[in-house]
Protein backbone atom coordinates (compact mmCIF):
# COMPACT_ATOMS: atom_id res chain seq x y z
CA UNK A 1 0.00 0.00 0.00
CA UNK A 2 2.83 2.39 0.97
CA UNK A 3 4.53 1.93 -2.50
CA UNK A 4 1.58 2.26 -4.42
CA UNK A 5 0.88 5.74 -2.73
CA UNK A 6 4.38 6.70 -3.40
CA UNK A 7 4.26 5.92 -7.07
CA UNK A 8 1.01 7.74 -6.78
CA UNK A 9 2.93 10.91 -5.40
CA UNK A 10 5.91 10.66 -7.70
CA UNK A 11 3.40 10.35 -10.63
CA UNK A 12 1.79 13.58 -9.62
CA UNK A 13 4.79 15.41 -9.18
CA UNK A 14 6.28 14.47 -12.33
CA UNK A 15 2.79 15.75 -13.86
CA UNK A 16 3.00 19.59 -12.37
CA UNK A 17 6.64 19.52 -13.27
CA UNK A 18 5.94 19.12 -16.95
CA UNK A 19 2.74 21.13 -16.75
CA UNK A 20 4.95 24.05 -15.63
CA UNK A 21 8.11 23.38 -18.01
CA UNK A 22 5.47 23.80 -20.59
CA UNK A 23 3.59 26.92 -19.52
CA UNK A 24 7.14 28.80 -18.73
CA UNK A 25 8.15 27.83 -22.44
CA UNK A 26 5.17 28.96 -23.91
CA UNK A 27 5.98 32.14 -21.72
CA UNK A 28 9.36 32.69 -23.53
CA UNK A 29 7.74 32.31 -26.65
CA UNK A 30 5.31 34.98 -26.06
CA UNK A 31 8.08 37.36 -24.87
CA UNK A 32 10.76 36.95 -27.87
CA UNK A 33 7.21 37.79 -29.97
CA UNK A 34 6.70 40.89 -27.94
CA UNK A 35 10.11 42.20 -27.99
CA UNK A 36 9.98 41.90 -32.11
CA UNK A 37 7.24 43.95 -32.02
CA UNK A 38 5.20 41.06 -33.27
CA UNK A 39 1.33 40.41 -31.60
CA UNK A 40 0.52 36.88 -31.00
CA UNK A 41 -2.22 35.78 -33.12
CA UNK A 42 -5.66 35.29 -31.04
CA UNK A 43 -8.62 32.90 -32.57
CA UNK A 44 -12.38 33.31 -32.44
CA UNK A 45 -13.77 34.42 -30.10
CA UNK A 46 -10.93 36.05 -28.10
CA UNK A 47 -10.06 38.40 -31.53
CA UNK A 48 -13.88 39.45 -31.93
CA UNK A 49 -14.93 37.59 -34.35
CA UNK A 50 -17.64 35.02 -34.00
CA UNK A 51 -16.84 31.39 -34.15
CA UNK A 52 -19.14 29.73 -37.29
CA UNK A 53 -19.63 26.44 -36.20
CA UNK A 54 -20.98 27.58 -32.98
CA UNK A 55 -23.60 29.84 -34.22
CA UNK A 56 -26.08 26.93 -35.08
CA UNK A 57 -25.37 25.77 -31.59
CA UNK A 58 -26.50 29.04 -30.03
CA UNK A 59 -29.87 29.62 -32.21
CA UNK A 60 -30.56 26.12 -31.12
CA UNK A 61 -30.42 26.93 -27.51
CA UNK A 62 -32.08 29.89 -27.68
CA UNK A 63 -34.90 28.21 -29.39
CA UNK A 64 -34.79 25.73 -26.66
CA UNK A 65 -34.88 28.30 -24.33
CA UNK A 66 -38.14 29.49 -24.64
CA UNK A 67 -39.39 26.49 -24.89
CA UNK A 68 -38.46 25.66 -21.51
CA UNK A 69 -39.97 28.76 -19.85
CA UNK A 70 -42.94 27.88 -22.17
CA UNK A 71 -43.33 24.41 -21.11
CA UNK A 72 -42.61 24.76 -17.41
CA UNK A 73 -45.01 27.56 -17.15
CA UNK A 74 -47.82 25.55 -18.80
CA UNK A 75 -46.70 22.48 -16.43
CA UNK A 76 -47.19 24.61 -13.26
CA UNK A 77 -50.55 25.68 -13.80
CA UNK A 78 -51.00 21.74 -12.92
CA UNK A 79 -48.10 20.76 -11.15
CA UNK A 80 -47.67 22.23 -7.22
CA UNK A 81 -44.26 23.74 -6.53
CA UNK A 82 -43.62 25.31 -3.00
CA UNK A 83 -41.05 27.25 -1.65
CA UNK A 84 -39.53 27.97 1.63
CA UNK A 85 -40.13 32.06 2.37
CA UNK A 86 -36.99 31.15 5.03
CA UNK A 87 -34.47 29.52 2.88
CA UNK A 88 -33.99 28.75 -0.64
CA UNK A 89 -35.20 25.07 -0.43
CA UNK A 90 -37.96 24.10 -3.07
CA UNK A 91 -40.10 21.04 -3.25
CA UNK A 92 -42.90 19.68 -5.79
CA UNK A 93 -45.30 17.58 -4.94
CA UNK A 94 -49.09 18.85 -3.08
CA UNK A 95 -47.66 19.79 0.12
CA UNK A 96 -44.54 20.50 1.60
CA UNK A 97 -42.04 17.98 3.01
CA UNK A 98 -41.35 17.51 6.96
CA UNK A 99 -37.43 17.29 6.58
CA UNK A 100 -35.98 19.89 8.78
CA UNK A 101 -32.95 21.43 7.00
CA UNK A 102 -34.02 24.81 6.93
CA UNK A 103 -30.94 27.03 7.41
CA UNK A 104 -33.11 30.62 7.51
CA UNK A 105 -33.18 32.94 10.36
CA UNK A 106 -35.97 31.66 12.20
CA UNK A 107 -35.15 28.23 11.59
CA UNK A 108 -34.09 27.45 15.31
CA UNK A 109 -37.82 28.55 16.62
CA UNK A 110 -39.00 26.51 13.88
CA UNK A 111 -36.87 23.26 14.59
CA UNK A 112 -35.73 23.42 11.29
CA UNK A 113 -39.17 22.90 9.49
CA UNK A 114 -40.13 24.68 6.61
CA UNK A 115 -42.09 27.73 6.25
CA UNK A 116 -43.67 26.35 2.89
CA UNK A 117 -45.10 29.15 0.30
CA UNK A 118 -46.75 28.71 -3.24
CA UNK A 119 -44.06 28.73 -5.49
CA UNK A 120 -43.31 30.11 -9.28
CA UNK A 121 -41.38 29.44 -11.71
CA UNK A 122 -38.17 31.01 -10.59
CA UNK A 123 -38.04 28.63 -8.12
CA UNK A 124 -37.92 25.99 -10.36
CA UNK A 125 -35.70 27.38 -13.08
CA UNK A 126 -33.51 30.17 -11.13
CA UNK A 127 -33.01 33.35 -12.92
CA UNK A 128 -29.74 34.31 -13.42
CA UNK A 129 -29.18 37.83 -15.12
CA UNK A 130 -26.02 39.65 -16.55
CA UNK A 131 -25.73 42.76 -18.25
CA UNK A 132 -26.65 42.73 -21.85
CA UNK A 133 -23.51 44.66 -24.14
CA UNK A 134 -23.63 45.59 -27.44
CA UNK A 135 -19.74 45.53 -27.55
CA UNK A 136 -18.33 43.07 -25.14
CA UNK A 137 -14.70 43.78 -25.47
CA UNK A 138 -15.57 47.66 -25.30
CA UNK A 139 -15.13 49.61 -22.26
CA UNK A 140 -15.81 48.03 -18.69
CA UNK A 141 -19.18 48.74 -17.36
CA UNK A 142 -18.84 51.13 -14.49
CA UNK A 143 -20.62 51.39 -11.26
CA UNK A 144 -21.85 54.97 -12.80
CA UNK A 145 -23.33 53.32 -15.75
CA UNK A 146 -24.52 50.87 -14.66
CA UNK A 147 -28.34 51.72 -15.38
CA UNK A 148 -27.35 52.23 -19.45
CA UNK A 149 -27.67 48.30 -20.11
CA UNK A 150 -30.40 46.00 -19.52
CA UNK A 151 -30.28 43.24 -17.48
CA UNK A 152 -31.26 40.07 -19.68
CA UNK A 153 -31.19 36.05 -18.98
CA UNK A 154 -27.34 34.73 -18.47
CA UNK A 155 -28.29 32.13 -21.01
CA UNK A 156 -29.71 34.92 -23.60
CA UNK A 157 -26.93 37.13 -23.21
CA UNK A 158 -24.25 33.54 -24.07
CA UNK A 159 -26.56 33.02 -27.56
CA UNK A 160 -26.02 36.89 -28.00
CA UNK A 161 -22.53 37.03 -28.04
CA UNK A 162 -22.35 33.66 -29.72
CA UNK A 163 -24.40 35.14 -32.89
CA UNK A 164 -27.67 34.86 -32.31
CA UNK A 165 -29.56 38.18 -33.79
CA UNK A 166 -32.39 38.77 -31.66
CA UNK A 167 -35.07 41.81 -32.05
CA UNK A 168 -34.14 44.54 -29.91
CA UNK A 169 -38.20 44.97 -29.22
CA UNK A 170 -39.97 44.80 -25.86
CA UNK A 171 -41.83 41.45 -26.99
CA UNK A 172 -39.23 39.74 -28.47
CA UNK A 173 -37.79 39.85 -25.19
CA UNK A 174 -40.51 38.77 -22.98
CA UNK A 175 -40.48 35.77 -24.46
CA UNK A 176 -36.91 34.52 -22.54
CA UNK A 177 -37.68 36.36 -19.58
CA UNK A 178 -39.00 33.79 -17.16
CA UNK A 179 -41.18 36.94 -14.78
CA UNK A 180 -44.85 36.71 -15.46
CA UNK A 181 -44.44 33.83 -17.62
CA UNK A 182 -47.16 31.87 -15.96
CA UNK A 183 -49.74 34.63 -16.62
CA UNK A 184 -48.73 34.45 -20.83
CA UNK A 185 -49.38 31.14 -21.11
CA UNK A 186 -52.81 29.38 -20.58
CA UNK A 187 -53.10 26.21 -18.67
CA UNK A 188 -52.68 22.73 -20.29
CA UNK A 189 -55.66 20.10 -21.33
CA UNK A 190 -54.55 16.87 -19.34
CA UNK A 191 -54.28 15.17 -22.64
CA UNK A 192 -51.33 17.81 -23.69
CA UNK A 193 -49.73 17.25 -20.50
CA UNK A 194 -47.26 14.49 -21.09
CA UNK A 195 -46.38 15.93 -24.64
CA UNK A 196 -45.56 18.87 -23.14
CA UNK A 197 -43.51 17.62 -20.15
CA UNK A 198 -41.65 15.65 -22.44
CA UNK A 199 -40.49 18.81 -24.91
CA UNK A 200 -39.45 20.61 -21.35
CA UNK A 201 -37.34 18.11 -20.53
CA UNK A 202 -35.93 17.62 -23.83
CA UNK A 203 -35.26 21.33 -24.69
CA UNK A 204 -33.87 21.32 -20.86
CA UNK A 205 -31.09 18.78 -21.85
CA UNK A 206 -30.29 20.94 -25.22
CA UNK A 207 -30.06 24.31 -23.31
CA UNK A 208 -27.23 22.66 -20.66
CA UNK A 209 -25.29 20.72 -23.51
CA UNK A 210 -25.70 24.11 -25.55
CA UNK A 211 -24.73 26.01 -22.82
CA UNK A 212 -21.42 23.70 -22.47
CA UNK A 213 -20.18 23.59 -25.15
CA UNK A 214 -20.70 27.80 -26.01
CA UNK A 215 -18.29 28.46 -22.47
CA UNK A 216 -15.75 26.27 -24.02
CA UNK A 217 -14.80 28.83 -25.90
CA UNK A 218 -16.92 31.89 -25.09
CA UNK A 219 -15.54 33.33 -21.46
CA UNK A 220 -18.03 34.05 -18.54
CA UNK A 221 -17.31 34.88 -15.52
CA UNK A 222 -18.33 34.83 -11.83
CA UNK A 223 -17.80 36.64 -8.56
CA UNK A 224 -16.49 33.94 -6.02
CA UNK A 225 -18.36 36.09 -3.38
CA UNK A 226 -22.08 36.13 -4.62
CA UNK A 227 -24.19 35.04 -7.72
CA UNK A 228 -23.09 37.32 -10.07
CA UNK A 229 -22.32 36.62 -13.01
CA UNK A 230 -21.07 38.28 -16.37
CA UNK A 231 -20.41 37.27 -19.80
CA UNK A 232 -17.69 38.99 -21.81
CA UNK A 233 -13.93 38.75 -21.79
CA UNK A 234 -13.47 40.13 -18.30
CA UNK A 235 -16.04 41.07 -15.41
CA UNK A 236 -17.48 44.86 -15.05
CA UNK A 237 -16.43 47.19 -12.44
CA UNK A 238 -19.78 47.44 -10.73
CA UNK A 239 -19.49 47.78 -7.06
CA UNK A 240 -22.32 45.62 -5.94
CA UNK A 241 -21.18 42.37 -4.25
CA UNK A 242 -22.73 42.78 -0.77
CA UNK A 243 -20.84 39.12 0.39
CA UNK A 244 -18.79 38.94 3.75
CA UNK A 245 -16.27 41.41 4.17
CA UNK A 246 -17.46 43.63 0.97
CA UNK A 247 -16.14 46.37 2.76
CA UNK A 248 -12.42 45.37 2.02
CA UNK A 249 -13.03 44.96 -1.34
CA UNK A 250 -14.75 48.40 -1.48
CA UNK A 251 -17.88 46.22 -2.84
CA UNK A 252 -16.11 44.58 -5.76
CA UNK A 253 -16.83 41.52 -7.07
CA UNK A 254 -13.88 38.79 -7.00
CA UNK A 255 -14.43 37.12 -10.93
CA UNK A 256 -13.34 33.89 -11.61
CA UNK A 257 -13.70 31.50 -14.44
CA UNK A 258 -17.48 30.44 -14.28
CA UNK A 259 -18.79 26.67 -14.72
CA UNK A 260 -21.99 25.66 -16.13
CA UNK A 261 -23.94 25.16 -12.60
CA UNK A 262 -23.75 29.21 -12.07
CA UNK A 263 -25.17 30.30 -15.68
CA UNK A 264 -27.78 26.96 -15.90
CA UNK A 265 -28.19 26.06 -12.46
CA UNK A 266 -29.34 22.42 -11.81
CA UNK A 267 -31.41 23.45 -8.68
CA UNK A 268 -31.60 19.87 -6.96
CA UNK A 269 -34.58 19.13 -5.19
CA UNK A 270 -36.05 15.87 -3.50
CA UNK A 271 -37.39 13.20 -5.71
CA UNK A 272 -40.92 12.12 -4.71
CA UNK A 273 -42.28 8.88 -6.20
CA UNK A 274 -45.85 9.65 -4.97
CA UNK A 275 -46.77 13.20 -5.11
CA UNK A 276 -50.20 12.78 -3.56
CA UNK A 277 -48.66 10.69 -0.82
CA UNK A 278 -47.69 11.50 2.48
CA UNK A 279 -45.29 13.72 2.84
CA UNK A 280 -41.18 13.38 3.15
CA UNK A 281 -39.35 12.94 6.69
CA UNK A 282 -36.46 13.34 8.20
CA UNK A 283 -36.37 9.97 9.32
CA UNK A 284 -36.08 8.43 6.02
CA UNK A 285 -34.22 11.40 4.38
CA UNK A 286 -30.83 9.25 3.18
CA UNK A 287 -32.97 7.03 1.08
CA UNK A 288 -34.94 9.76 -0.82
CA UNK A 289 -32.87 10.42 -3.69
CA UNK A 290 -32.77 14.22 -5.73
CA UNK A 291 -33.07 15.64 -9.10
CA UNK A 292 -33.39 18.80 -10.79
CA UNK A 293 -36.53 20.60 -10.33
CA UNK A 294 -37.02 20.64 -14.12
CA UNK A 295 -36.58 17.51 -14.34
CA UNK A 296 -38.93 16.44 -11.10
CA UNK A 297 -41.83 18.60 -12.60
CA UNK A 298 -41.54 17.21 -16.10
CA UNK A 299 -41.45 13.25 -14.35
CA UNK A 300 -44.58 14.26 -12.52
CA UNK A 301 -46.30 16.05 -15.35
CA UNK A 302 -45.46 12.33 -17.34
CA UNK A 303 -42.46 12.82 -19.24
CA UNK A 304 -40.21 9.95 -19.83
CA UNK A 305 -36.35 11.09 -18.33
CA UNK A 306 -33.72 9.55 -20.22
CA UNK A 307 -31.29 7.89 -18.68
CA UNK A 308 -28.64 9.38 -19.35
CA UNK A 309 -29.82 12.61 -17.51
CA UNK A 310 -31.19 10.53 -14.59
CA UNK A 311 -28.01 9.06 -14.40
CA UNK A 312 -25.92 11.76 -14.11
CA UNK A 313 -27.66 13.80 -11.88
CA UNK A 314 -28.43 10.91 -9.47
CA UNK A 315 -25.05 10.09 -9.84
CA UNK A 316 -23.70 13.51 -8.88
CA UNK A 317 -25.93 13.82 -5.68
CA UNK A 318 -24.59 9.80 -4.44
CA UNK A 319 -28.24 9.45 -3.72
CA UNK A 320 -30.10 6.01 -3.69
CA UNK A 321 -31.87 5.79 -7.65
CA UNK A 322 -34.92 6.65 -8.75
CA UNK A 323 -38.01 4.20 -9.30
Amino acid sequence: MWKLCSTIHESVISFYLQFGQKMRQAARKDKKLAEKGIEKPLEPPKNGLLVPHLIPVAYEVLDSWKILIKGLAQLLHVIPVYGCSECSEVHVAHSGHLIQDCNGPTCGRRRGFHSWVKGSINDVLVPIESYHQFDPFGRRIKHETRFDYDRIPAVVELCIQAGVDIQEDSSSILDFDTDGACGRFPPPSLADLPRIAQETVDAYEIVRTGVTKLMQKFTVKACGYCPEVHVGPWGHNVKLCGAFKHQWRDGKHGWQDAIVDEIFPSNYVWHVQDPKGPPLRSALKKFYGKAPAVVEVCMQAGAQIPERLLHKKLGAQGSCSMK
